[in-house]
Protein backbone atom coordinates (compact mmCIF):
# COMPACT_ATOMS: atom_id res chain seq x y z
CA UNK A 1 0.00 0.00 0.00
CA UNK A 2 1.06 3.38 -0.92
CA UNK A 3 2.17 6.16 1.80
CA UNK A 4 -0.64 8.48 2.73
CA UNK A 5 0.18 11.75 0.84
CA UNK A 6 -1.77 13.48 4.03
CA UNK A 7 -1.94 13.31 8.19
CA UNK A 8 -3.71 10.62 10.09
CA UNK A 9 -6.39 12.32 10.89
CA UNK A 10 -7.26 13.85 7.78
CA UNK A 11 -6.12 10.26 5.97
CA UNK A 12 -9.78 9.81 7.88
CA UNK A 13 -12.22 11.92 6.21
CA UNK A 14 -13.21 9.95 3.32
CA UNK A 15 -14.29 7.14 5.18
CA UNK A 16 -15.56 9.82 7.94
CA UNK A 17 -17.70 11.32 4.98
CA UNK A 18 -19.17 7.70 3.97
CA UNK A 19 -20.13 6.90 7.47
CA UNK A 20 -21.64 10.22 7.48
CA UNK A 21 -23.40 9.21 4.59
CA UNK A 22 -24.63 5.79 6.18
CA UNK A 23 -26.15 8.50 9.31
CA UNK A 24 -27.83 10.44 6.95
CA UNK A 25 -29.83 7.72 5.08
CA UNK A 26 -32.70 7.27 8.54
CA UNK A 27 -32.85 11.42 8.22
CA UNK A 28 -33.36 11.10 4.88
CA UNK A 29 -36.46 8.44 5.23
CA UNK A 30 -37.92 10.57 7.55
CA UNK A 31 -38.50 13.44 5.54
CA UNK A 32 -39.32 11.48 2.62
CA UNK A 33 -42.07 10.20 4.88
CA UNK A 34 -43.13 13.54 5.90
CA UNK A 35 -43.32 14.77 2.56
CA UNK A 36 -45.19 11.77 1.76
CA UNK A 37 -46.25 12.07 -2.03
CA UNK A 38 -45.33 15.48 -2.21
CA UNK A 39 -42.10 17.04 -3.44
CA UNK A 40 -39.32 18.13 -0.79
CA UNK A 41 -36.50 20.70 -0.54
CA UNK A 42 -35.13 19.26 2.79
CA UNK A 43 -34.72 15.78 1.28
CA UNK A 44 -33.87 16.87 -2.02
CA UNK A 45 -30.98 19.31 -0.21
CA UNK A 46 -30.01 15.90 2.31
CA UNK A 47 -29.90 13.54 -0.83
CA UNK A 48 -27.73 15.79 -3.01
CA UNK A 49 -25.55 16.62 -0.03
CA UNK A 50 -25.04 12.91 -0.39
CA UNK A 51 -24.24 12.56 -3.58
CA UNK A 52 -21.36 15.57 -3.13
CA UNK A 53 -20.48 13.74 -0.78
CA UNK A 54 -19.97 10.21 -2.57
CA UNK A 55 -18.00 11.96 -4.76
CA UNK A 56 -15.92 13.84 -2.79
CA UNK A 57 -14.83 10.51 -0.41
CA UNK A 58 -13.76 8.59 -3.33
CA UNK A 59 -11.80 11.28 -4.75
CA UNK A 60 -10.27 12.09 -1.68
CA UNK A 61 -9.22 8.74 -0.86
CA UNK A 62 -7.86 8.18 -4.07
CA UNK A 63 -5.94 11.40 -4.59
CA UNK A 64 -4.63 11.36 -0.92
CA UNK A 65 -3.79 7.47 -1.05
CA UNK A 66 -5.75 6.53 1.83
CA UNK A 67 -7.96 4.37 0.36
CA UNK A 68 -9.18 0.95 2.80
CA UNK A 69 -10.91 -2.27 2.97
CA UNK A 70 -13.44 -0.49 4.90
CA UNK A 71 -14.21 2.36 2.63
CA UNK A 72 -14.37 -0.28 -0.81
CA UNK A 73 -16.70 -2.06 0.81
CA UNK A 74 -18.78 0.74 2.33
CA UNK A 75 -18.87 3.64 -0.09
CA UNK A 76 -20.76 1.68 -2.62
CA UNK A 77 -22.73 -0.11 0.47
CA UNK A 78 -24.25 3.90 1.30
CA UNK A 79 -24.70 4.74 -2.31
CA UNK A 80 -27.18 1.68 -2.91
CA UNK A 81 -28.72 2.40 0.57
CA UNK A 82 -29.31 6.07 -0.37
CA UNK A 83 -30.55 5.86 -3.71
CA UNK A 84 -32.42 2.18 -2.77
CA UNK A 85 -34.26 4.31 0.09
CA UNK A 86 -34.85 7.15 -1.92
CA UNK A 87 -36.30 4.88 -5.14
CA UNK A 88 -38.42 2.64 -3.01
CA UNK A 89 -40.32 6.02 -1.42
CA UNK A 90 -40.68 7.12 -4.52
CA UNK A 91 -42.23 4.68 -6.35
CA UNK A 92 -44.51 4.07 -2.94
CA UNK A 93 -45.41 7.41 -3.25
CA UNK A 94 -46.28 7.30 -7.01
CA UNK A 95 -43.45 9.66 -8.53
CA UNK A 96 -41.35 7.04 -10.01
CA UNK A 97 -42.20 4.24 -11.90
CA UNK A 98 -42.24 0.54 -10.36
CA UNK A 99 -40.01 -0.85 -13.40
CA UNK A 100 -37.51 1.60 -12.13
CA UNK A 101 -37.48 -0.27 -8.56
CA UNK A 102 -37.09 -3.62 -10.46
CA UNK A 103 -34.00 -2.74 -12.52
CA UNK A 104 -32.35 -0.84 -9.76
CA UNK A 105 -33.19 -4.03 -7.04
CA UNK A 106 -32.14 -6.49 -10.14
CA UNK A 107 -28.35 -4.47 -10.66
CA UNK A 108 -28.08 -4.07 -6.25
CA UNK A 109 -28.62 -7.74 -6.56
CA UNK A 110 -26.18 -8.57 -9.16
CA UNK A 111 -23.31 -6.47 -7.64
CA UNK A 112 -23.86 -7.95 -4.40
CA UNK A 113 -23.80 -12.17 -6.01
CA UNK A 114 -20.66 -10.68 -7.66
CA UNK A 115 -19.35 -9.45 -4.93
CA UNK A 116 -19.94 -12.38 -2.86
CA UNK A 117 -18.41 -14.43 -5.35
CA UNK A 118 -15.38 -12.37 -6.10
CA UNK A 119 -13.85 -11.15 -2.73
CA UNK A 120 -12.92 -14.45 -1.51
CA UNK A 121 -10.86 -14.96 -4.46
CA UNK A 122 -9.46 -12.12 -4.42
CA UNK A 123 -10.91 -10.74 -7.01
CA UNK A 124 -11.74 -6.61 -6.29
CA UNK A 125 -12.90 -4.94 -10.18
CA UNK A 126 -12.32 -1.24 -10.87
CA UNK A 127 -15.22 1.03 -11.20
CA UNK A 128 -15.72 1.75 -14.78
CA UNK A 129 -16.34 5.45 -15.62
CA UNK A 130 -20.11 4.06 -17.09
CA UNK A 131 -20.89 2.89 -13.84
CA UNK A 132 -19.79 6.47 -11.61
CA UNK A 133 -21.49 8.13 -14.73
CA UNK A 134 -24.57 6.54 -13.85
CA UNK A 135 -24.66 7.00 -10.38
CA UNK A 136 -24.02 10.67 -10.61
CA UNK A 137 -27.07 10.94 -12.73
CA UNK A 138 -28.97 8.42 -10.93
CA UNK A 139 -28.33 10.88 -7.88
CA UNK A 140 -29.18 13.84 -9.82
CA UNK A 141 -32.42 12.42 -11.59
CA UNK A 142 -33.80 11.56 -8.35
CA UNK A 143 -32.84 14.69 -6.13
CA UNK A 144 -34.44 16.89 -9.06
CA UNK A 145 -37.88 14.32 -8.97
CA UNK A 146 -37.71 14.74 -5.14
CA UNK A 147 -37.71 18.41 -5.18
CA UNK A 148 -40.07 19.39 -8.72
CA UNK A 149 -43.73 18.75 -8.54
CA UNK A 150 -44.81 15.87 -9.78
CA UNK A 151 -46.07 16.34 -12.69
CA UNK A 152 -42.42 17.36 -14.07
CA UNK A 153 -41.30 14.94 -16.33
CA UNK A 154 -37.64 15.65 -17.40
CA UNK A 155 -36.16 14.49 -13.88
CA UNK A 156 -37.76 10.40 -15.09
CA UNK A 157 -36.09 10.75 -17.98
CA UNK A 158 -32.82 11.68 -16.75
CA UNK A 159 -33.64 8.61 -14.29
CA UNK A 160 -34.16 6.29 -17.14
CA UNK A 161 -30.74 7.68 -18.63
CA UNK A 162 -28.84 6.85 -15.51
CA UNK A 163 -30.95 3.67 -15.24
CA UNK A 164 -29.66 2.44 -18.64
CA UNK A 165 -25.88 3.86 -18.20
CA UNK A 166 -26.13 1.47 -14.92
CA UNK A 167 -27.11 -1.54 -16.75
CA UNK A 168 -25.03 -1.37 -19.60
CA UNK A 169 -22.43 -0.64 -16.51
CA UNK A 170 -23.52 -3.81 -14.51
CA UNK A 171 -23.05 -5.88 -18.21
CA UNK A 172 -19.06 -4.45 -18.55
CA UNK A 173 -18.39 -5.66 -14.77
CA UNK A 174 -19.71 -9.30 -15.70
CA UNK A 175 -17.90 -9.55 -18.73
CA UNK A 176 -14.93 -8.36 -16.50
CA UNK A 177 -15.95 -10.38 -13.44
CA UNK A 178 -15.83 -13.47 -16.17
CA UNK A 179 -12.46 -12.66 -17.59
CA UNK A 180 -11.07 -12.98 -14.06
CA UNK A 181 -12.36 -15.79 -12.99
CA UNK A 182 -11.01 -17.92 -16.15
CA UNK A 183 -7.74 -16.53 -15.93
Amino acid sequence: MATPAVPAPLAQLPNALTVSRLVLIPIFVVLMVQAGDAHSWPAGILFGAAGVTDQIDGFLARAWRVESRFGKIADPLADRLMIDAAVILLVAYGRLPWAGLVVIAARDLLLLVGWRLLAPRGIDLDVNLLGKAATWILYAAVAFRIVTHDHTRWPLWLFWIGLAGAVIAAMFYVREARKQLRS
